[in-house]
């Protein structure tokens, strides 16, 4: 008959300490800032010169940004952050929220709601003004 000993191991390996979280603990997005620009550009399906015009440059530099010929000025990557709804640090250094189909959803919603009220208004005004023809005709000699 053969014995086996077990041995007891009662020393359970532990875990190592988790490093506090900082800017640098999250995989950055390795896209340029250019190609950040452009996809947060088409995500609120903006053209570039409808890009260019909210932020108050010319089309020439909203695309020298996309294709990464020269890079917005402080000013500017703030404006730029703020008209495409996004942290200025996503834009620049890729970390941080980058821009999803919820966000751009709830956006959507938003405006989809504010036509449907535009468009109300729109056919109670033309109401109106149907009605307003009406009493000036009426009162025509």
């Amino acid at each position: 008959m053969v014995m086996i000993e077990l041995m007891k191991d009662d020393s359970v390996p532990k875990k190592p300490k988790p490093r506090p979280l900082t800017i640098l603990s999250e995989v950055p997005d390795l896209d340029t800032i250019g190609g950040r620009i452009v996809r947060a550009r088409q995500a609120l399906d903006l053209t570039t010169a409808q890009l260019a015009r909210r932020v108050g440059v010319t089309m020439a530099t909203a695309t020298s940004w996309e294709t990464n010929r020269s890079e917005p000025r402080a000013n500017r990557m703030a404006m730029l952050a703020g008209v495409l709804n996004l942290s200025p640090t996503w834009l620049i250094f890729g970390l941080g929220e980058s821009p999803t189909d919820e966000m751009l959803q709830s956006e959507l919603a938003l405006l989809k709601s504010d036509m449907a009220r535009a468009r109300r208004v729109h056919e109670e005004l033309g109401k109106v003004i149907g009605a307003l023809e009406v009493h000036i005709a009426r009162l025509k000699p």
